[in-house]
């Protein structure tokens, strides 16, 4: 099976700092791992904006280049339209989309969020 990882996973699975690393450290392992457009920019949003955890963008853009290699995560273009998601509301429309670009793809959406309820979603706990 492979693992689309959403942006909150990814997250956690490259930064020490955060407070779920050793779950999703522990969880990738062996895991056949792809990234998309939407996760990778999210995570290079999220960390490096000042107010939360403030990384540059240089050491953050190489830290998600280290981590693709190192885990060889393919990479999946979004190649789903945003009107295919089944979002209800503003706060759906991330996490819908990437478990709905990821059952397109025979994949597993993975994340640390329990509150997606999506046929295509893996919770790492």
């Amino acid at each position: 099976m492979k693992y689309l990882l959403d942006v909150n996973l990814l997250i956690a699975a490259i930064l020490d700092s955060h407070t779920r690393h050793e779950c999703a450290d522990q969880w990738l392992a062996g895991k056949s791992l792809v990234t998309c457009p939407i996760s990778e920019t999210g995570f290079l949003r999220i960390v490096t904006h000042p107010k939360i955890y403030g990384v540059t963008m240089p050491v953050a853009r190489e830290a998600l280049h280290d981590f693709i290699a190192q885990y060889h995560a393919l990479f999946l273009p979004d190649d789903l339209a945003a009107l295919k998601s089944p979002a209800q509301n503003s706060e759906q429309v991330t996490d819908f989309y990437l478990a709905e670009l990821a059952e397109k793809h025979q994949m597993k959406m993975a994340t640390l969020d329990t509150r997606i309820s999506h046929r295509a979603v893996e919770v790492v706990s």
